[in-house]
């Protein structure tokens, strides 16, 4: 009976949720502010022993809040401001025009995905959409393709690798917690996320391709070349974003080898990121022409003004996952484990949590504990076995982004999308993604 009501609360919060954005057009950060408080003083009523009294709800909202600031607050504005001046300068367009001229307008969206797969190696999702998403819009506009399509395909390539390959700390930490070799897993999941890149692309050519969004640059290349006469170069261009990913990917590198020292200890810190997202505003700021090197300061303002609504949004998705986590989801979905379903188990933990709470990561590590102590009695103790489990919990992870993951947020406010236009291009691809996965995941589990 317990575990009907706590479901039912989920699912009730879920809904009222979508229609209030969707149907009742009311903006996110409001309802979803307070549909975490009407969840956590329901869940405290039913489920005393969380202890959810009316003071700690709100605690726990402000508490979620914050912490979702905290990861990735400065991430998101630093990503901001160097999105507006890739986009001002006309770097974006530089960038874009560079890609294309490599890969050609038929392959752009596969260039796009492709992208996403590589930088989701060593950058948080979030964080990397943020960061690419102003190339993602200038190829949408020099290739005549729709927002919509370009942002899919990026998000997916993303999405793909933050869910499945380590040194993302969802994967890194799921490895760790079920005893994976972390090679083995690396391995397995840069070839078992290629399918799930795969099916992204494709979403986004025949699913995302029926939602048209102008890519809305602010200038063309044509107005920008007139107005500051020589553009930024290829390489100029590029930097503010790929030395913040080499960056990063290098501090990944040395923290997996367990490298110290000075030289060591330089490059953990240089690829934190929030340094090294800062060092790419800085690169970004170098680029805006002299003649408006007097208005650096309204350039930088822009962007800390357009990432306002990102900011309020992804806070409250952190509220709502934060009173999420306090309700008993652990305890209700222990009795999975008899049921002989396999390797779908970890998969539909995980899914649970991911729909419930929101967040991949906290589904991955949570999932991740819960099956430890079942791992022998699955059949799960080879080396192979530890790994295929903890693909499936990244699959299960990936299903699916919606009004309470920050990512979905991230996703259809850097894109343009309505609420609905990105149910229906993000979730719906992150779904399929997940469930391909799967299924994959079966096939081979039945050999091995």
């Amino acid at each position: 009976m317990s575990t009907f009501l706590l479901f039912a609360l989920i699912i009730v919060s879920v809904v009222l949720m979508i229609l209030a954005i969707s149907k009742l057009k009311m903006h996110p950060f409001i309802v979803m502010t307070v549909i975490a408080i009407l969840c956590g003083v329901v869940g405290g009523w039913l489920f005393p022993e969380t202890g959810l009294t009316l003071s700690e709800v709100i605690n726990k909202v402000n508490s979620g809040f914050g912490s979702i600031m905290t990861s990735i607050g400065i991430v998101i504005l630093c990503g901001t401001i160097i999105g507006t001046i890739l986009e001002k300068t006309g770097a974006a367009l530089t960038m874009a025009n560079a890609i294309l001229k490599v890969v050609g307008k038929k392959n752009s969206v596969v260039a796009m995905g492709a992208m996403g797969y590589i930088t989701g190696i060593p950058v948080f999702c979030d964080s990397g959409f943020v960061v690419l998403s102003p190339i993602s819009r200038a190829l949408a506009q020099q290739s005549n393709t729709s927002l919509a399509v370009m942002a899919t395909a990026l998000s997916g390539g993303l999405y793909a690798t933050h869910c499945l390959v380590p040194p993302t700390p969802g994967p890194i930490a799921m490895a760790g917690t079920l005893g994976a070799d972390l090679g083995l897993t690396i391995l397995v999941g840069l070839l078992v996320s290629i399918p799930a890149v795969i099916v992204a692309i494709i979403w986004a050519k025949k699913v995302s391709s029926t939602i048209h969004i102008e890519a809305n640059s602010e200038y063309t290349l044509e107005e920008l070349q007139k107005k500051y006469g020589t553009l930024p170069g290829t390489l100029q261009s590029f930097a503010p974003i790929l030395l913040p990913i080499i960056l990063i990917g290098i501090a990944s590198v040395v923290s997996i080898l367990g490298a110290t020292g000075a030289v060591a200890n330089i490059f953990t810190f240089l690829g934190k990121p929030v340094v090294a997202l800062l060092i790419g505003v800085f690169l970004a700021i170098g680029m805006i022409p002299k003649q408006e090197k007097k208005n650096t300061l309204s350039w930088v303002s822009a962007g800390i003004t357009d990432s306002a609504a990102i900011l309020a949004i992804t806070g409250a998705g952190g509220a709502f996952g934060q009173i999420l986590k306090a309700l008993p989801i652990q305890a209700s979905i222990q009795g999975l484990s008899t049921t002989g379903l396999g390797i779908f188990v970890p998969f539909i933990i995980a899914c649970i949590f991911k729909l419930s709470m929101g967040a991949s990561t906290v589904a991955m590590i949570t999932t991740a504990s819960i099956m430890v102590p079942l791992m022998e009695t699955m059949g799960f103790a080879s080396p192979l076995g530890r790994v295929l489990v903890v693909m499936a919990i990244g699959a299960g992870s990936m299903v699916a982004s919606h009004a309470n993951d920050s990512y979905f947020w991230v996703v259809s406010q850097f894109s343009d999308m309505k609420t609905e236009e990105a149910y229906k291009a993000q979730t719906g691809m992150t779904a399929a993604m997940g469930i391909t996965i799967i299924l994959i995941l079966f096939v081979v589990s039945l050999f091995v």
